[in-house]
């Protein structure tokens, strides 16, 4: 369906004329109810992620009518028999009584656990789906790098909450956040007497974690999604390659009804699977763990997924430190602390923001990209993000260190020896692994382009052999492959001199990265006599 759509729906006519009479915003209704959204089953990563907040809210604003958010020491004598007459925080026993004793409490609160790693991982293959297709270029910076921040801002946000129970497995999650806050050089003090009050664990950690959590953090995600939708909506939509599909047009489908009506089952899709973990899948069962207690910490036990790459990396990290003034105390930076705490989540997040302004300053592209490129057509790209997959992938793996060492019945020093080695190597082995399967993608699409698609169908020629006949692709599968562009370089003049400026050692060493980074890998027409040679039968390379 094309951007210009000719006839306005009643039902899109009526209140814009209504809201015109009075608001003047009939044109704006109009004109915003009709826009076009393309359709492709990939856009719809970023939609988990947006309802997954919503539920969020929802099922987060139900739980504070019963939670209690504080530190002070009761006697539990709620219907849970174990722990009857167990000390323990307000807090805690609330979170108890939410579970056992509010109708649909422990549905909520599972429910709103679910939503929270949906809304994390949402959120991560969204990101991932934008870089891979080179989603973030101009005029879209802006929107990657609030991305970005959302992303960021969720993870504390759901550190936060999952402290908020004072359960024993929370509040060792805890014990680390504020060792990890306390190893910062200067501002680590600063920062734990913000979040604790006094000495951890205090009596005022919980109340400041709830403010943070309900308030604070919640208004800075739902600022960044409204700038983000908003940007995305004035931007347009970016759209695959394929027929009749420009940097000019978008093709697909109206926002009323088409969109609203996907968007709307979407979202009940969405809570439906959400609603059915609450209901099946047990998570985080507190009365399980027991309260809270700075002495205590039970085997085997594992953050949330999105926090796993910081256990991790302190599991792996040797025991690295820095005296700066002899023996003093005050005077030791702790490596094995503050290299896991900042440096993982440092480079990762950073790369993601400067990415988009490296890339342009590479290839020298300034040209606005509405159309997204196939992954396989920027190889080094696809093997830049598959490194940082790999890397996530292994912190986040060996954060069970002891449960593999247990399960199959290894060292577990042998399991933290491997980490370190698989945390240098596997990002190596992953870029060199995805780029060679990149090169091959590409070629295949070269070979469909030149010889068409198998057909099934062995011929035998006259003089003897035999071959498999090739089809055409159809017209929409030629115009998606040959949607590849590409990967722009830097400009040289016809002599190849490179520009006054290419000619210092920055301006060489830009124009050597811009060469290794761009150009045509394989190009699309490589191979000779395509069509020509499935329409006369003659025997092509691709034989059998």
């Amino acid at each position: 369906m094309s951007a210009e759509l000719k006839t306005v729906p009643k039902a899109v006519a009526g209140p814009s004329s209504f809201l015109d009479d009075r608001v003047g915003a009939g044109n704006f209704i109009k004109r915003n109810m009709r826009k076009i959204f393309p359709d492709h089953w990939s856009f719809l990563l970023g939609e988990i992620a947006l309802y997954s907040f919503v539920i969020l809210l929802l099922t987060g604003t139900f739980l504070t009518f019963f939670f209690k958010p504080s530190m002070s020491h009761v006697i539990y004598d709620g219907v849970y028999a174990p722990l009857r007459g167990v000390g323990m925080s307000e807090a805690y026993a609330s979170a108890l009584e939410i579970s056992f004793e509010v109708r649909g409490g422990l549905l909520i609160r599972q429910v709103h656990h679910w939503a929270a790693l949906l809304f994390i991982a949402g959120m991560m293959i969204h990101a991932l789906r934008v870089f891979f297709t080179g989603a973030y270029r101009k005029p879209r910076e802006l929107n990657w790098i609030i991305g970005v921040l959302l992303l960021t801002v969720a993870l504390f946000e759901g550190l936060t909450g999952y402290s908020l129970p004072d359960d024993l497995l929370s509040g060792a999650g805890m014990r680390v956040t504020e060792g990890a806050i306390i190893s910062l050089p200067v501002i680590g003090t600063y920062l734990r007497f913000f979040l604790f009050g006094e000495e951890y664990p205090g009596d005022d950690v919980i109340s400041r974690f709830y403010s943070i959590h309900i308030l604070l953090l919640p208004g800075i995600i739902l600022a960044l999604v409204s700038a983000h939708m908003v940007l995305m909506w004035v931007q347009k939509h970016t759209q695959m390659p394929g027929k009749g599909r420009t940097n000019q047009n978008v093709v697909g489908a109206p926002f009323y009804p088409a969109f609203m009506l996907k968007a709307g089952s979407y979202f009940l899709f969405t809570f439906a699977v959400l609603a059915g973990l609450g209901t099946f899948a047990q998570i985080n069962p507190i009365w399980l763990f027991g309260p809270y207690s700075p002495a205590d910490i039970s085997a085997g036990s594992q953050p949330d997924f999105y926090m796993a790459f910081l256990e991790g990396a302190l599991r792996l990290m040797p025991a690295w430190e820095i005296n700066l003034f002899g023996a003093d105390h005050a005077g030791t930076l702790p490596l094995s602390v503050i290299i896991p705490a900042l440096v993982p989540l440092g480079l990762i997040i950073t790369g993601m923001m400067l990415y988009p302004f490296a890339e342009r300053w590479i290839t020298g592209d300034n040209r606005e990209h509405h159309i997204v490129d196939r992954p396989r057509n920027n190889p080094h790209r696809t093997s830049i993000g598959m490194s940082v997959v790999v890397f996530y992938g292994v912190l986040w793996l060996l954060a069970s260190n002891d449960e593999i060492a247990s399960t199959f019945h290894i060292s577990l020093n042998t399991t933290t020896y491997a980490g370190r080695v698989l945390v240098i190597v596997g990002p190596i082995l992953a870029y060199i692994i995805t780029y060679r399967i990149c090169l091959g993608l590409q070629r295949s699409d070269a070979a469909v382009i030149g010889h068409g698609v198998a057909s099934g169908v062995i011929k035998r020629l006259p003089d003897g052999r035999f071959i498999e006949v090739h089809a055409p692709p159809s017209e929409e599968a030629e115009a998606h492959l040959r949607g590849k562009e590409a990967v722009p370089t830097l400009s040289h003049d016809g002599a190849g001199i490179p520009p006054k400026g290419m000619r210092g050692p920055v301006g060489r060493l830009r124009a050597r990265m811009s060469t290794t980074y761009g150009g045509e890998k394989v190009p699309l027409d490589e191979e000779q006599n395509g069509h020509a040679a499935i329409e006369s039968g003659d025997d092509s390379p691709l034989k059998h």
